[in-house]
Formats: C-alpha cells, sequence, structure tokens
C-alpha cells in the first residue's frame, strides 16, 4: 500500500539520501587532504570513512528500532567524541590531524536528539539531547579551528532539531487527546441510542409479555420467561449505558503496547514479550488493535475451544513487522468456511493499519491467530 512522500517512506528516503551525500562530501574531503604524518594521523585516516558509515547507519536504524533511541543516540555521541578527542589527542603529540568537515556526525546526532526529544520519556530523552550538545559542541570548538564561529551554527541546528521533536511530540499528544474526545463522543452518542432507541422497544416487548400471562394463563410459563428475559436484558442495558457515560467506565485506552498486552492476556496465559518492546512508542490505534487481537483471540479460545489448557500469547518484532500470536490448545475439529463475526472485526482492524490476520488450525490439535503489523504504521 502506498501512502506518497508524505508517509513514512518519504522522510527516510530523505534522510538517507541527505546522509548519504554527506558522507560522500566527509570521505572526498578527507581524501582531498591526504594522509596525515604520524601513528595517530595514519590510524584516524583509516577509520574516518567508517566511523562517518557508522553513525549514519545508526541514525537510521532509529527508525527500525525507535526503542533503542537512547542507546542509538549514546553510541552516536560516544563516536563523536571519540574523533574530537583523537584530533584534541594528535595536536598535544605535535601531530595535528587536517582539519575534518563531520558533516555526517552533525546530521547523525540531530536526527537521534529530535528523535528522542519526540519519543523518549523526559529522563531517557534528556540524556540523549544533553549527549548530543555536548559531542556537536565539542565537535564545532575543538575540529574546526575557528575559534567559537562554527558553534554557533552548530547550536542552531542542535536547538532545531530539539524544537522539531518537541513539536512533534506536542502534535502527537493533541491528537491523542483529540482521539480521546472523539471516542467519549462516540460513547455518549451509542449511550443515548441504547437509552432512548433499544431501551424503549425493549421494554414494551417486557409489558406485552406481563399483558400475555395475565390474557393467556395457560401460557403463563412461556410469557414469563420471555419477562424475565426482558428484564434482565433491560437491568444489563441500564448498566452499560451507566459505564458508557462514566469516563474510564469500559476502561481507559491502553496507554502502550505492553499496557495493551499485559491487560488483553488471560491470568493464566503463557506471555511471551520480546525484550525492549516495553518501551516501543505505538500509536493508540495500534495498542487498541492489539489488544483488541489478544482478547478476541482468547474470547474464541474459550467459547470453543473450552477444554483448552494452554494459551500462548507472543508479541515480537520480526523485520518491519510488528507480530502478535496467540495459540490454544484443546480443538477438537475445524469448521471450515465461517469466520465468525469476531475474526471479521480482528480483519478489519488489522487491514486498517496495513497489516495481515491469518488465523487456522496448527499441528497437535492447536488454534493459532497470527497478526503482523507494519512498523511504518504503528510507531
Amino acid at each position: 500500500m502506498s501512502h506518497g512522500w508524505t508517509g513514512r517512506r518519504g522522510p527516510m528516503v530523505a534522510e538517507c539520501l541527505a546522509l548519504g551525500l554527506l558522507l560522500a562530501v566527509d570521505i572526498g574531503w578527507a581524501v582531498h587532504a591526504g594522509l596525515p604524518p604520524g601513528l595517530i594521523g595514519e590510524v584516524a585516516f583509516e577509520l574516518a570513512p567508517g566511523q562517518s558509515t557508522a553513525v549514519a547507519l545508526l541514525a537510521v536504524l532509529r527508525r527500525r528500532f525507535p526503542n533503542r533511541v537512547l542507546v542509538l543516540g549514546c553510541v552516536v555521541a560516544a563516536l563523536s567524541l571519540l574523533g574530537t578527542g583523537a584530533f584534541v589527542a594528535s595536536a598535544a603529540l605535535g601531530e595535528p590531524l587536517p582539519m575534518e568537515l563531520g558533516l555526517t556526525e552533525l546530521l547523525a546526532l540531530a536526527l537521534l536528539v529530535g528523535s528522542a526529544a519526540r519519543r523518549l520519556a523526559t529522563v531517557p530523552a534528556v540524556v540523549v539531547v544533553a549527549a548530543g550538545a555536548v559531542a556537536m559542541i565539542a565537535q564545532a570548538l575543538l575540529r574546526y579551528g575557528f575559534g567559537g564561529l562554527v558553534a554557533v551554527p552548530t547550536a542552531v541546528v542542535w536547538g532545531g532539531a530539539l524544537a522539531v521533536g518537541l513539536l512533534l511530540r506536542d502534535a502527537d499528544f493533541r491528537r491523542k487527546s483529540a482521539l480521546s474526545e472523539v471516542r467519549v463522543g462516540e460513547r455518549l452518542l451509542l449511550a443515548r441510542e441504547l437509552h432512548d432507541l433499544v431501551a424503549h422497544h425493549v421494554t414494551g416487548v417486557v409489558v406485552l409479555a406481563q399483558a400475555g400471562r395475565r390474557v393467556a394463563p395457560e401460557r403463563d410459563e412461556v410469557f414469563g420467561e420471555i419477562e424475565q428475559a426482558g428484564t434482565e436484558a433491560l437491568a444489563a442495558m441500564r448498566r452499560l449505558v451507566g459505564m458508557l457515560r462514566t469516563e474510564g467506565g469500559l476502561g481507559a485506552a491502553p496507554t502502550g503496547l505492553l499496557d495493551a498486552v499485559e491487560r488483553a492476556a488471560p491470568p493464566g496465559a503463557r506471555l511471551t514479550v520480546q525484550d525492549g518492546l516495553d518501551v516501543l512508542a505505538v500509536t493508540p490505534e495500534a495498542a487498541t488493535t492489539v489488544h483488541r487481537v489478544i482478547q478476541e483471540s482468547v474470547t474464541n479460545a474459550h467459547r470453543h475451544a473450552p477444554q483448552a489448557r494452554q494459551v500462548d500469547v507472543e508479541v515480537r518484532v520480526d523485520g518491519d513487522w510488528l507480530v502478535v500470536e496467540v495459540v490454544n490448545d484443546g480443538v477438537r475439529a475445524v469448521s471450515g468456511g465461517d469466520r465468525g463475526y469476531g475474526l471479521v472485526g480482528m480483519a478489519e482492524r488489522v487491514d486498517a493499519l496495513g497489516g495481515s490476520l491469518l488465523a487456522g488450525a496448527a499441528p497437535g490439535q492447536r488454534w493459532r491467530v497470527s497478526v503482523r503489523l507494519p512498523l511504518s504504521r504503528t510507531v
């Protein structure tokens, strides 16, 4: 499914092109400057292209591993400071290195600073932002040899990356708030419709059943069952209306991927969550979809395989996909052709995020529901 240049792929392609161009400029500059004298100079000349390539790759990998931005940011900052330290050490030993541009490092650090400001919690974000500031300013002050002149535009780049990250963070928060308001409005509308329409008709059924018991006493048992069922339906509907009208009555939306998984998985299930997914920042739609998929799969397992003794829930990352699998045993026979409303609803939710759902029998009298969601649409 293509989403054009404004989707996730466009910015990633732009980043790769910019990093590749700056990497070529840095390597070309280093080759033009020639082999510096001394042992340190030879080592620096050999390692400079590899270091620039490494920081470029680490910056791009933040999209593939958004839950590792803290580690990636600190590693890139450390590599930048290591290069700056080699420059200072060579000058102190009387074997000064030629000036390096380090444009790839600057862009990589700026990208990681912005990403940390947008996605990480406060403390990890501050760590990455501070490390990026130290590395960028140290590079500007100690490598270029123009005093503090280059530090000014470098600080502007750092501040711009931080500002963009904070703006995107605020936009994400506003989007979540708007979605929450829409959900509340839909719940209130549904509560009003249940109260005004459905409850009215169910009340009419109860009244007719009561009248039937008086008019046809010989059918008292049948009408009594109808009256009891209608009365119970009214009571359940009143409880549901009250829950819809109460903030959080139906349970607040999951706050993240791990929260969605833990709340949906039953107490007796065997839960397996890949390391690092607890800090993976996913969209509210993705968290809700994961929650509903696990919840519906477990409900289906209890309904269609009441003798099931084990339910396994696994959440992991496979390449560019977030994979959710729910497997239960105790499946005696599989009826074909009828997917049921539960599976249809799950498939619609997953398809809305550009993912796929597979459900079917597995070896060992088991039933597997496997959902794959693209990371580009969930983070």
